[in-house]
Formats: C-alpha cells, sequence, structure tokens
C-alpha cells in the first residue's frame, strides 16, 4: 500500500486486527460488492432482450442505455438495503461472509443511506429518461424485494422464494414497458417464466449451502426437505416453466429462432432435473446429488434463452 493512498479504519468481529485499514479502492469495491454485480447481471439479461422484442428490432441506443443504466441503479439498491437488513445471517454463512457489512469496511448506516440514493437517483433516471411505468414497475421490484421477500418471507416460510422471486421477474415487463409506454402479454408470459424458473435456480443452490442456512434458521426448502424431495418439486417446476415458456410461440407470433431455442434448451433443463432427482433417489448426500451442476445450467438456460428472444425479430424479420 503506497503511502498516497487513502485510508479509512476497519475494526470489528470480521477484522483480525482492530488496527486494519481498508484502501480507498477496498471500500469502492465494497459499495460495488453491496450492490450484487453478478445479480445484476441476470437481471439485465432479461431485461435488453425483451427491449429487442418490444421493438422488433434494434431498439434506440439512447434508450437502451438509460434503461440499462436505470435498471442496475434500482437493483443495486435493493440489494444494498438487503444487505442492511440481513447482516447478522450474513456474517454467519460462508457464502456471504466476505461481504461488506459484515467484514466491516462499510457501516450499516452508511450501506443504508447508499442503497435510498440509489433508489432515488434509479427512478429519476428511468422515469425522466425512459418513462415513468418503467420507473413505477422498478421501484415496485425493489420494494417487494425488500419489504415482501426480506423482511417477510426469507425468514419464516419454504416458500421464501417462490414468492419473493417475483421480485427478480420484473425487468422482463421494464423492458417491455421502455420501448411500449404499456403492458402486454408477451412480456407477462416472460414474467410467468422467471417465476418458474428461480425456484429451481435457487433451491439448488441452497442444497448445496443448506447448512449455512439451517445455522441461521432461513427456512430453504433443502433445510426442511430431503434431497429428493427437493429434486422433485424442482423437475415440476422445470416442467412448468418449459410449458409456459412454449406459449409465448404462439401468443406472440414469433418466428422459428425462439420456439426452436426454447425447445432444444427446455429439453436439456428437463433431462438435467431429472437426472438430479435420480440421484437424489438413490443417496441424500450432496456430493451424489450434484446440485450445483443444475444451477450452473439453469443459468445458462436463462441467458440463452433470453438471447433467443432478443435474436428471434433481427433473425425472422428479414
Amino acid at each position: 500500500m503506497t503511502a498516497v493512498e487513502s485510508h479509512v479504519s476497519v475494526s470489528g468481529p470480521g477484522s483480525n486486527d482492530p488496527r486494519e485499514r481498508a484502501s480507498l479502492r477496498d471500500v469502492a469495491a465494497a459499495y460495488v460488492g453491496l450492490t450484487k454485480p453478478r445479480v445484476i447481471e441476470l437481471l439485465l439479461l432479461t431485461t435488453v432482450p425483451v427491449m429487442f422484442f418490444a421493438q422488433r428490432g434494434v431498439p434506440p441506443l439512447g434508450l437502451v442505455i438509460a434503461t440499462v443504466l436505470g435498471g442496475t441503479l434500482s437493483a443495486g439498491s435493493a440489494n444494498a438495503l438487503n444487505c442492511v437488513y440481513d447482516r447478522d445471517i450474513d456474517e454467519q454463512m460462508r457464502r456471504t461472509r466476505r461481504r461488506a457489512l459484515p467484514r466491516h469496511i462499510v457501516s450499516p448506516r452508511a450501506a443504508l443511506v447508499f442503497g435510498l440514493v440509489l433508489a432515488v437517483v434509479s427512478t429519476l433516471v428511468l422515469g425522466f429518461w425512459v418513462n415513468w411505468l418503467s420507473a413505477g414497475l422498478a421501484l415496485a421490484a425493489s420494494a417487494f424485494y425488500l419489504f415482501v421477500y426480506t423482511m417477510v418471507l426469507k425468514r419464516r416460510t419454504t416458500q421464501n422464494i417462490v414468492w419473493g422471486g417475483l421480485a427478480g421477474c420484473f425487468p422482463a415487463l421494464i423492458g417491455w414497458t421502455a420501448v411500449t409506454n404499456e403492458l402486454a402479454w408477451p412480456p407477462v408470459i416472460l414474467f410467468g417464466v422467471v417465476f418458474l424458473w428461480t425456484p429451481p435456480h435457487t433451491w439448488a443452490l441452497a442444497m448445496r449451502y443448506r447448512e449455512d442456512y439451517a445455522a441461521v434458521d432461513v427456512p430453504m426448502l433443502p433445510v426442511l426437505r430431503s434431497g429428493e424431495q427437493v429434486a422433485k418439486q424442482i423437475v415440476v417446476y422445470s416442467w412448468a416453466m418449459v410449458a409456459l415458456s412454449l406459449t409465448l410461440w404462439p401468443v406472440a407470433d414469433t418466428g422459428w429462432v425462439y420456439p426452436l431455442a426454447a425447445i432444444v434448451l427446455g429439453a436439456a433443463f428437463l433431462v438435467e432435473a431429472h437426472l438430479m432427482w435420480s440421484r437424489a433417489k438413490r443417496s441424500d448426500e450432496l456430493s451424489e446429488i450434484k446440485p450445483m451442476r443444475l444451477f450452473h445450467w439453469s443459468n445458462l438456460y436463462l441467458s440463452l434463452l433470453f438471447v433467443a428472444v432478443a435474436l428471434d425479430p433481427l433473425i425472422t424479420s428479414r
């Protein structure tokens, strides 16, 4: 660390030495970390392709930039405020203990102010540069994530991620309304696809970290049910997800690119879900169930499906 670097004192349970000091770069990285950039990437991946789909071509660059900026700030706000509320359990879980608040690089008050400022700025960006319908939807998603999922559902019910996952479905609506300034059935279907995708995706990850969730009394389904029962639920949601994804074809009158991708990707997802269920029937050991295989495939599935949403009007409209 050079003499010209600015420093911020850090002390507390997350520091081995109370005199430990974090550089300005560390603090900046900590604030970025509060927004959970990897989660935001996935949300934007379900926003921008829908803009192409709504435009039936390439939407105006300025509109895309404004929507991405506003959406990033909105999701970052919700994630930062989630970190403030969940800082007690984040400090105890292996997956989250390296976040900014458990490490005491950022104070809860500073993170709270940061999250609230992002919420205001994101609403103004979307309202003035996109439209107020999109701004309202983004604000509703953030409020739902914080007040309904984080504060009410997460620590009380195994259905936490099922209904709490609704917040992560809003980007499909926001992408559509950013272009059209109105709602319609196609984005509602894509909203539903993400809704049904969320439980298999999250339960697979929760199986990997079920001991962490159990230690902090968060009743994720894999904590209270056997691996076989969880895998069976994943299969049920997977079939519903794939079936709903195919309805976009007739409802939105897509070309051939989207239904082909939906069929191929959906079939692969179902195969992986059934294989996981088969492994869970034989053993409840994490090493045998291999839930992270489904988790990683779920990311790829959603990414490629929404890429197909964007490419369909570009390829088939020619």
